[in-house]
């Protein structure tokens, strides 16, 4: 079981993504499945989540893995 708290964007990408070739390319598909999740994007603009951000704070780890599930 993941913990909830704030993860760098790569940090967590790597989780979801262990395998990827690179930090960039594990963040892209995680950025993928965000985008291809309506509910998910929705809930976190909501959030007032920063495009620029290089972190994710808990309550958006805590919407990711809600719709995602935990990596």
């Amino acid at each position: 079981m993941s913990t909830i708290k704030s993860y760098g964007k790569s940090e967590l990408a790597m989780m979801y993504f262990p395998h990827a070739e690179t930090k960039r390319g594990a963040l892209n598909n995680l950025n993928n499945w965000i985008r291809g999740n309506s509910d998910l994007n929705e809930s976190l603009q909501q959030c007032g989540m920063p495009q620029k951000s290089k972190f994710f704070t808990p309550k958006e780890v805590s919407l990711i893995f809600h719709f995602l599930g935990e990596p």
